[in-house]
């Protein structure tokens, strides 16, 4: 079943889950306030780009966030993507809204907001950690 899902930031993150989410059929929206990150994007990416802030409202609705089934907000900022993933949540009432943290600090606030997180940095100490173990 296709998905309709917002990309905020097109960085190294954003743009390869545009192209995976694009590969494999849903339909993508990719938000980015420089324009020169869409360059990221392979020819093979099938969806949108809009060149925009996503943390303003109209931008938003220009990517029809009220239609989305899911946002993620990728960029890299915690408090933009906090921004970014509340509005989503609270006011166009997307369903599924993930957001990416960096500091393992604020990893349990942004769960208590009701927000699904992914931390980089506690995924990456982890797998340092697996690796050394693997050692032994």
């Amino acid at each position: 079943m296709s998905r309709y899902v917002i990309i905020a930031g097109c960085g190294r993150l954003g743009s390869l889950l545009a192209e995976e989410l694009s590969r494999a059929g849903d339909s993508v929206v990719v938000i980015d306030k420089d324009e020169s990150r869409f360059a990221r994007l392979s020819s093979d990416f099938s969806g949108f780009r809009i060149h925009g802030d996503a943390t303003e409202l109209e931008v938003l609705r220009q990517a029809k966030a009220d239609r989305a089934d899911a946002l993620i907000a990728a960029t890299s900022l915690d408090n933009v993507n906090l921004m970014v993933a509340q509005v989503a949540r609270v006011v166009f009432h997307v369903p599924v809204v993930v957001a990416r943290v960096f500091n393992p600090a604020r990893e349990a606030i942004y769960r208590r907001l009701g927000l699904r997180v992914v931390c980089p940095t506690k995924l990456s100490a982890n797998s340092f950690l697996a690796a050394l173990q693997e050692e032994e």
